[in-house]
């Protein structure tokens, strides 16, 4: 196979995959003079758009091709032409040690799911230890909440099968540039995601679809021999000599083992003062806290792409934006959602905290994005390995306050916050938030820094986003769980200081996603087969 990068399509050769893979066909043959009946096969290896001109939004391609004499094609040296590299997954070889109790896989997030699939397909047989609860009950306690419902920690946005992610975009983006990430993609794929996450640039699932691929992965998981206990959340760590023997399982069960891979999730605070109390070296972390900003969709379609804000070719529009302030702060967007929802994603009671989410299809008329600031260790004015995971509580907890005690979240229009001015009444956008708002100013529940930075910032936006500051514009309040406060030390060999425990994933410090989640899960899931035998 060849690679062929850098081939443009108008919008109107790609309304569909049949005509676009004809017209990317026809390109290529005209392009580099290739015979026909020479070129044997094309497929799609990437898909981006170019929307930096706005009179000529396009699509920009790298493609894969087999071809007759490749290798005498090769050697005309043609520009944006290269080999094709292998970039399927390679297991890893079994070690030799034996172990004699299942591996324990804790969290059934995005690191926990691809560990416990791969250990599963090893022959490791792993026991999966969910705290929250199945995707099914999951959904329909959390629709329950925002209705009016008393709120369940174990059913939040954060907990149960799939971790934070089931009830996000289902973003598949990642800075990371690893193989696995390309298996992590398949997999999904497998189970049930839409073939183009493979090739489009920024792929997505949409929570409603990702709750079905969840669950198709854990029914394999199950088939090779793992089992998987909801509701079942670690209490306690048995250590002797320095060593994991055995976890304890809602205060009372005991369940014996040598290896736990630790991929809780990065709001299991209670988890995280076990650790501590167990003598797990845990050090403080940076990450960002914020808003939620919403806009039209169409508005932001129209400042994206222009007179094609309409294209037929083209979905709801995104966009990334960073600032760096002359404070030495920066402020950026984050985890972006087209035609998406805010929501609720507090993990403990009378505290406030907001995500984003969108459905597969992204078809909401408004869009959100975080609003993000950087906090350091600094920040935290103590040397507590958790004091992070205490700066956040404070905020969500003066959100509670603010909101008179019932989970609605704090609410102020764009330019009230600005003018520092409580808001009295909306424009045409109606926050997305559920269970309810109310209007408050953010200052009162946000650090000096974050507000003054935020407001440069989208000051900032507005000159690259036409209409980023606008009077409908909503900022809803406050977004804390950017990434984990805290960083559970690990050797190379992924191992803490406690002689088999595994951290891994968002919870433990060491990604940021699902897609980094997964492949950190994949990484530690090697290193244990690499090690043992069962």
């Amino acid at each position: 196979m060849i690679r062929i990068t850098n081939l443009n399509l108008k919008l109107d050769d790609a309304i569909d995959y049949p005509s676009e893979l004809a017209n990317l066909r026809r390109l290529v043959i005209s392009k580099y003079k290739i015979k026909p009946n020479h070129l044997l096969l094309l497929k799609i290896f990437k898909k981006a758009i170019d929307a930096r001109k706005k009179s000529n939004v396009h699509f920009v391609y790298t493609v894969e091709a087999e071809i007759c004499d490749e290798e005498k094609f090769l050697a005309k040296k043609l520009p944006n032409i290269q080999k094709a590299s292998n970039l399927e997954y390679r297991e890893v070889k079994k070690g030799k040690i034996d172990i004699y109790n299942q591996p324990v896989v804790v969290g059934f997030g995005p690191s926990g799911i691809f560990a416990a699939l791969l250990l599963s397909r090893r022959g490791y047989s792993p026991i999966i230890l969910e705290r929250g609860y199945d995707v099914a009950k999951r959904t329909k306690e959390w629709n329950d909440f925002i209705n009016g419902e008393e709120f369940n920690e174990n059913a939040s946005v954060l907990f149960g099968e799939g971790g934070a992610g089931t009830f996000s975009d289902g973003k598949l983006t990642t800075l990371i540039n690893d193989i696995r990430c390309r298996f992590v993609l398949k997999e999904l794929v497998k189970a049930g995601a839409h073939p183009e996450i493979i090739h489009v640039n920024k792929p997505h699932i949409g929570t409603d679809v990702l709750k079905k691929v969840i669950k198709h992965i854990r029914e394999e998981i199950v088939k090779n021999g793992g089992t998987i206990k909801f509701n079942s959340k670690v209490t306690d760590f048995v250590i002797e000599n320095n060593k994991i023997k055995a976890l304890i399982v809602n205060g009372s069960e005991k369940v014996p083992t040598e290896i736990c891979l630790l991929g809780i999730g990065h709001s299991a605070r209670d988890t995280y003062k076990k650790l501590l109390e167990k003598k797990v070296k845990i050090e403080q972390k940076a990450f960002s806290v914020g808003v939620r900003i919403e806009h039209s969709q169409e508005m932001i379609n129209k400042s994206q792409y222009g007179d094609f804000h309409n294209h037929p070719a083209l979905k709801a529009a995104d966009y990334k934006l960073s600032y760096h302030s002359d404070s030495g702060r920066s402020a950026y967007t984050f985890c972006m959602c087209p035609g998406g929802y805010v929501v609720n994603s507090s993990s403990a009671p009378e505290t406030v905290c907001t995500n984003g989410m969108s459905y597969s299809r992204r078809d909401g008329l408004l869009a959100n994005s975080a609003l993000l600031v950087n906090v350091t260790p600094e920040d935290y004015k103590s040397k507590d390995p958790l004091a992070g995971v205490y700066f956040q509580e404070e905020i969500e907890k003066k959100a509670y306050q603010a909101t008179k005690n019932k989970f609605y979240a704090p609410v102020q229009l764009v330019k009230d916050f600005l003018e520092d001015k409580k808001t009295t009444n909306l424009g045409n956008i109606i926050p997305t938030y559920k269970p309810g708002f109310e209007f408050v100013e953010l200052k009162k529940i946000l650090p000096s820094f974050v507000t003054k930075t935020l407001k440069e910032a989208i000051l900032n936006f507005d000159r690259k986003i036409k209409g980023f500051v606008n009077d409908n514009a909503v900022l809803t309040g406050p977004e804390t769980r950017s990434s984990s406060p805290i960083r559970i030390l690990r050797d190379n060999n992924h191992q803490s200081n406690i002689i088999g425990l595994y951290p891994m994933g968002e919870g433990a410090g060491y990604a940021g996603g699902i897609m980094s989640s997964a492949v950190d899960g994949i990484k530690t899931a090697e290193k244990i087969i690499e090690k043992y035998v069962f």
